[in-house]
């Protein structure tokens, strides 16, 4: 993940307004950046939806079908986020307007932990790519995590980079994807070389439910255009909201279209759990396209992909701790030093944070994106739960029934899943890190003399 957030660097521009093929670049750039995150997601979502299976490839197909599901009925809620806050704001601000400043603090907590398990389980995830292309190093996997942590954050030190190259990765990485699974499907001689199972150790219903929210990690980032809009200063309210619905409906259609078929894939190849040394979506590909260039490629494309995921937060995370930090003339609950920015205007103390909590992590997960997953479909679920009761909420203001009946059935999906994923045990922590910190600011708000505007401070991080 990852997130509002994880969106994707700004870029000055000037103003656009009237110019339909500079807006059309905007859009492009700004769109395919954006959604970097919730496609870098397919690289383990699949996966983890077959591990919580215990391999029964037969099951897979249904459950990301739920999967993808959800994460429409997620996007369905952000599309109305959109339009009430063309602004930027997500459901900080909603849970803020809907039920008072207190309640900001919450989604917030949850961002800042997302921000860090987006790091965490993208740069874990880029080793594994690397590993399965070159399996030589899978002895050397932590201090490979590693040294690709210290080089995304360094990078991060020159500030935000250009947007349209995090769009180029995306779309590299669709592009050769769809190339792969219509190889996968039209060559008859494509065969799996990993272990299935037929045996998920429940009945096939109770499987398919115990099993879907654990690959709603897929559903992560996709929060993030409601925010990253705020970056587009040079349009009017109305091109915003645009900016923000087609962002929405693009990512719906390419994560919900990718996943579906390489899963469809992997069922068709037989590509079960796979080896140490090796990721599912890998061991398709080289089902799929063999040890040539394809593959390799595919490898190269996701890797680069799983960094851009962990840059884009490595930019979002410390902006937000920078917003709230009070040095841009905003609301202060953090410590000045945490705002402090170099000549490039990154909050350098702060990526520090980022840097050493996403470190601990990685380690305590021996490097093992799968590790970390169950941990990750936590945190930003709360930030959406949040969203969706606000919306219901606004909706029974309205006298919108059948508005706020379709955000309650939401909320109550989101809110099972949130639960499931709890009930297996130590992603109990992701959720305490996520109370602690909300609880946290909310004190250090409450010091400050409840400062206004704090129901902004994602819209600021996106624009400070």
């Amino acid at each position: 993940m990852a997130s509002p957030a994880k969106a994707a660097p700004t870029a000055a521009a000037p103003s656009i307004r009237g110019r339909t093929p500079r807006r059309s670049v905007l859009f492009f750039a700004f769109a395919f950046a954006v959604i970097a995150d919730p496609v870098s997601s397919v690289a383990y979502a699949i996966e983890a939806a077959l591990r919580a299976l215990h391999g029964d490839l037969g099951l897979l197909l249904p459950t990301m079908s739920l999967v993808v599901g959800l994460v429409v009925v997620v996007t369905a809620n952000y599309w109305q986020l959109v339009r009430r806050f063309p602004k930027g704001g997500g459901a900080a601000a909603a849970a803020a307007r809907a039920f008072g400043s207190r309640w900001t603090f919450l989604p917030i907590g949850a961002l800042v932990v997302d921000f860090v398990l987006t790091i965490g389980i993208s740069i874990s995830a880029a080793a594994s790519a690397v590993i399965a292309l070159f399996p030589g190093l899978a002895p050397v996997r932590i201090p490979l995590a590693l040294l690709l942590l210290l080089v995304v954050a360094g990078l991060t030190w020159f500030g935000h980079g250009g947007r349209l190259l995090f769009a180029l990765m995306t779309v590299a990485f669709v592009v050769i994807s769809v190339a792969v699974v219509v190889l996968g499907f039209t060559a008859p001689h494509a065969t799996g070389h990993a272990a299935a199972s037929a045996d998920p150790g429940h009945s096939a219903t109770l499987a398919v439910v115990l099993a879907f929210p654990v690959a709603m990690a897929l559903a992560t980032g996709v929060e993030a255009p409601s925010t990253a809009i705020a970056q587009l200063g040079q349009l009017d309210d109305t091109h915003r909201r645009r900016f923000g619905r087609g962002t929405l409906a693009l990512l719906v259609v390419i994560v919900g279209g990718l996943t579906l078929a390489l899963t469809a894939l992997a069922v068709r190849l037989g590509i079960g759990i796979p080896g140490t040394d090796s990721t599912q979506i890998a061991d398709i590909a080289h089902a799929a396209a063999g040890p040539g260039r394809l593959y390799g490629a595919f490898q190269l494309t996701s890797s680069l992909l799983l960094l851009a995921a962990a840059s884009s937060s490595f930019q979002a995370g410390p902006g937000l701790l920078k917003a709230l930090s009070g040095t841009t003339g905003r609301p202060g609950v953090l410590p000045p030093v945490l705002g402090r920015t170099n000549g490039h205007h990154t909050p350098y103390w702060s990526v520090v944070v980022y840097l050493a909590a996403a470190a601990v992590i990685i380690v305590a997960a021996a490097g093992q994106e799968q590790e970390l997953v169950l941990f990750y479909a936590v945190a930003v679920f709360v930030s959406f739960l949040v969203g969706l009761i606000a919306m219901a909420r606004f909706a029974d203001r309205e006298r919108k029934p059948a508005l706020a009946w379709v955000n309650g059935l939401a909320a109550a999906a989101v809110a099972f899943t949130l639960v499931v994923n709890l009930l297996r045990g130590w992603p109990v922590l992701s959720m305490a890190a996520t109370l602690l910190i909300a609880g946290g600011l909310y004190l250090r708000w409450n010091r400050a003399g409840r400062p206004t505007g704090i129901e902004d401070v994602e819209a600021h991080a996106e624009t400070g």
